[in-house]
């Protein structure tokens, strides 16, 4: 059966989000005053992305907010360099307004999404919050290719690899399972779960470091790589 539909992750396949969150905190711990606190610019992005590898998890979860783990988030790293503020939650969003400007979705992306533009249906799946992936997806001028097809963790009430999600994006595109293709970053999160779901999975291993080791999962560096719409 050909594919009609296409289903995205947004972080790391379609907006380079490793890439700005390392701007972000960068600028935000310059202007902060923090940034000598560290021994290397690496170390400090390293800590920052540890402790949100280590969080994010908790909100997907269901045991924080989105907004409660940017606090915790917060709290952690300023505590392990011996920093306090009296408002965490405007720390994270000095932050957040820095790293925001510097959103940039991967030069493969534009191309692929105007060649299946039209020609099959396009959505997201993304675990994290509506309003932010919108917003994100419009200041890279990506949001009108997928229009309402957005799902988003948040507001469905289930996350990736939950078969469940990946059902309703099928839904939301009125395509059955076997004729929707989606492509994610993460081989556990997004090619596995996918997969068992009844999906065509694709996994983006932009680094062409990684190999699949499971049956049913299809590796690609690029999007340039996907199946022309159709087939």
């Amino acid at each position: 059966m050909s594919v009609r539909g296409v289903l995205f992750d947004v972080d790391d396949t379609l907006i380079d989000y490793s890439a700005t969150a390392r701007i972000g905190i960068l600028r935000h711990l310059e202007a902060e005053d923090a940034l000598g606190r560290f021994e290397s610019p690496d170390a400090a992005v390293a800590l920052w992305r540890a402790i949100e590898e280590e969080e994010y998890p908790r909100y997907l979860a269901g045991e924080l907010t989105f907004t409660g783990q940017q606090l915790v988030r917060t709290e952690r790293f300023l505590a392990e360099i011996g920093m306090t503020t009296d408002d965490p939650v405007a720390w994270f969003g000095r932050y957040a307004a820095r790293r925001d400007t510097a959103w940039a979705a991967f030069p493969d992306v534009a191309p692929a999404l105007r060649a299946f533009h039209g020609r099959v249906g396009l959505g997201v799946i993304s675990n994290a919050s509506l309003p932010y992936q919108t917003g994100k997806l419009r200041k890279v001028g990506l949001l009108h290719h997928f229009g309402d097809a957005i799902l988003c963790s948040d507001e469905f009430g289930s996350a990736k690899p939950a078969p469940e999600i990946f059902l309703a994006g099928c839904a939301m595109l009125g395509l059955a399972p076997e004729q929707v293709a989606y492509v994610g970053d993460r081989y556990d999160v997004d090619a596995l779960g996918a997969r068992d779901a009844g999906l065509r999975a694709y996994w983006l291993d932009r680094s062409g470091l990684g190999s699949a080791n499971d049956a049913g999962i299809t590796v690609i560096r690029s999007l340039a790589e996907l199946d022309s719409p159709g087939s």
